[in-house]
């Protein structure tokens, strides 16, 4: 498997997750002039906008680490033209990074309200 579809069998299996946590997903890989985003679903009332990294193991650190002030800049971006493009108005919203880690098993950690 190479990086592209690693990332996207984490993707797949990070929509799978919150689905099972009732969240409601609204879109995926959303893209702009200025980045794109993974996953942006809804939890209760507040719009949730996930990265999701995917690792063999943490010999290179944990993904969350992967996601440093440049990531969480475009992140801040892409959920600002979302919320314009979409014409919403002051929601709620939250930012989450979702770890996969594909071993023998698959482990999923996700990590709520990262700004």
């Amino acid at each position: 498997m190479n990086n592209v579809q690693i990332g996207k069998m984490g993707e797949n299996i990070a929509v799978k997750y919150l689905k099972n946590k009732k969240y409601k997903i609204l879109d995926t890989n959303y893209r702009c002039q200025c980045g794109e985003i993974d996953i942006i679903a809804m939890d209760n009332n507040r719009y949730v906008f996930v990265e999701v990294k995917t690792r063999k193991n943490k010999s290179y650190g944990t993904p969350a680490q992967a996601v440093n002030y440049k990531k969480l800049e475009k992140i801040y971006k892409v959920s600002k033209h979302y919320i314009q493009n979409k014409k919403i108005k002051t929601p709620p919203m939250r930012f989450d990074i979702i770890e996969v880690y594909y071993e023998k098993d698959i482990r999923v950690n996700h990590i709520k309200s990262i700004s």
